[in-house]
């Protein structure tokens, strides 16, 4: 049997797929002029043959770039929670630097944890690192018994939900060298007795044990927004926060490109890169078409790694010797070309450009071929 979407066949499969989603409840005409105006839409989104892609989005990008201004952006409440925002967030994304200056990770919550602010305070609880220091009134020395001996807070680890048993245990597991016992004040005794200025260093490194949380997370701020609340938290450790019971791993994600990558794939990430980029974009109040972003998110995700605009990027993997000599090290390429007796076809801009040739783009694009007849050629002769 036919349908209404058999005529469309030029829609790519993607975009049918989504007016069928959001098309639901209307009749056989009604979702005709939906699919008309779509393709419409998509016809005017698509770019003539020859056109000069790369160049149109360097120049889009160039042109706002030079307007933009460093920015942070401040949580309300939180003074040390902050997000780097303008050039320097677009540069660290098209450079496609592993960590960012502010890595942030937005925690979408489950049905049942998501409206209900105890249990979105007791989640933020659990995400934030707490310290052994966080949970300890006084550190001191029994140098009697050559041990450190460690006053807990317990008003502090009820409201944690942290018990002397995983006191106890997470030091172990964190310090096999070091015999911990719990009878009443927590006790801690190297195995081999040493100097006293050893005693001492591990006191100081006790401090900052992680008892519970993920690592490196000091910050955690739940959010309301409409009838439901989000967290968001200084980290970029999207593996363990999965771990945590009540996360909604299906929405979470992070501002890190690699990270998703990891654990999420390649269109994750270039769906990521897209999205922020749009962000800093926006919050600048500049308009970019969102084309020339796909575009360079496809440059920078088509081999299935991330990969910045960078020499070492997605320049070094140029055809061309010419073209790669003019980005930046050209004598390093000029002599690698020549010890292995590279050829370049000269099927690109820059390397045309360079040699004084009509570049292979427009009208430059297509060869002339004129078919003569031989009387013709005969007479002209």
């Amino acid at each position: 049997m036919s349908s209404v979407y058999d005529e469309f066949t030029e829609l790519p499969v993607s975009l049918i797929e989504e007016v069928k989603e959001l098309s639901r409840g209307l009749n056989e005409s009604e979702k005709k002029k939906v699919l008309k105006k779509v393709r419409e839409e998509y016809l005017k989104a698509k770019i003539q043959p020859g056109e000069s892609i790369g160049i149109i989005t360097a120049e889009s990008f160039g042109e706002p770039g030079t307007q933009m201004i460093l920015r942070v952006f401040h949580f309300a409440g939180v003074a040390e929670m902050s997000l780097s925002l303008g050039l320097a967030r677009l540069i660290e994304l098209f450079d496609a630097r592993k960590t960012p200056s502010t890595p942030l990770t937005t925690i979408y919550l489950k049905h049942g944890y998501k409206t209900d602010l105890d249990k979105v305070k007791l989640i933020a609880a659990t995400i934030k690192e707490t310290k052994l220091k966080d949970i300890t009134d006084e550190f001191s020395f029994n140098l009697t018994q050559f041990r450190i001996e460690i006053a807990l807070n317990k008003k502090e680890m009820r409201e944690l939900k942290i018990t002397e048993n995983h006191v106890v245990n997470t030091l172990k597991e964190a310090f096999s060298e070091l015999d911990v016992k719990y009878d009443d004040i927590l006790k801690i005794k190297p195995k081999e007795k040493e100097s006293l200025s050893i005693l001492y260093k591990l006191k100081e490194k006790l401090k900052d044990a992680t008892i519970k949380g993920v690592k490196g997370v000091s910050q955690v701020t739940p959010v309301r927004r409409e009838s439901d609340y989000i967290i968001y938290c200084t980290t970029d450790n999207l593996k363990k926060i999965f771990e945590v019971e009540g996360v909604d791993v299906n929405n979470t994600i992070t501002n890190n490109p690699f990270v998703v990558a990891d654990l999420l794939g390649i269109e994750a990430a270039r769906q990521i890169i897209i999205n922020e980029a749009q962000e800093v974009i926006k919050n600048q109040g500049l308009d970019i078409d969102i084309r020339h972003i796909m575009f360079l998110a496809d440059v920078m995700t088509n081999t299935g790694v991330i990969k910045g605009i960078t020499r070492t990027g997605i320049t070094s993997e140029k055809e061309s010797v010419l073209a790669r000599a003019s980005f930046e090290t050209p004598i390093k390429h000029m002599v690698n070309a020549s010890l292995v007796g590279e050829q370049d076809t000269l099927n690109s801009v820059i390397e045309n450009v360079m040699l004084n040739q009509p570049v292979p783009l427009g009208t430059g694009l297509p060869d002339l071929v004129a078919k003569m007849k031989d009387d013709a050629v005969k007479g002209k002769k």
